[in-house]
C-alpha cells in the first residue's frame, strides 16, 4: 500500500479528502508523521501546521485543536477549525494577532487563556501561510 486515505473534517464540513503518501501533524505530545500502513493510533492535536504529501507535493494546512485517528483504513483529522494554507487570510490573521497581543497587554479584566489561545491560533495561521508562500 503506497497511499493513505486522509480526511480533514471540521464542524463546518470537510476541508480535505484524498489519498496522500504521508502526513506530518502537531500532536499534543509532539510532532508526528504517518505513512501508509501505520499502526492504529489516536491522539489529540494542538494548534499548528499539518503537511500532507500527495503526488510528491506538499499540501499545507492550518489545524486548530482536535483529534487524529489513524486506522488501517486511513487517517481522519477531526478539528475545531482547519484551512488550506492558500485559503488563509493573512491580513485577518495579523489583525487577530494584534488584538490578542493588545488583550494580553491589559492585565486587569483579562481572560488570559482565551487571549493566549487567540494569539496562538493567529500566529500558527500566519506561519502556515508564510511557509506555503515560500515553497
Amino acid at each position: 500500500m503506497d497511499k493513505l486515505k486522509l480526511e480533514i473534517v471540521t464542524p463546518r464540513g470537510a476541508v480535505f479528502s484524498g489519498e496522500v503518501e504521508e502526513v506530518h501533524a502537531s500532536g499534543s505530545e509532539g510532532d508526528f508523521g504517518v505513512l501508509p500502513g501505520h499502526a492504529p493510533l489516536m491522539t489529540m492535536l494542538r494548534v499548528g501546521a499539518l503537511v500532507a504529501r500527495a503526488d510528491g507535493k506538499p499540501n499545507y494546512f492550518f489545524v486548530g485543536s482536535g483529534f487524529a485517528e489513524v486506522s488501517w483504513k486511513g487517517m481522519i483529522i477531526l478539528a475545531d477549525s482547519a484551512e488550506r494554507a492558500e485559503d488563509i487570510d493573512v491580513a485577518r490573521a495579523m489583525a487577530a494577532k494584534q488584538r490578542a497581543e493588545e488583550r494580553l497587554a491589559k492585565i486587569e479584566n483579562l481572560d488570559f487563556v482565551r487571549a493566549q489561545s487567540a494569539l496562538e491560533r493567529a500566529v500558527a495561521r500566519i506561519r502556515v501561510a508564510e511557509e506555503h508562500a515560500h515553497r
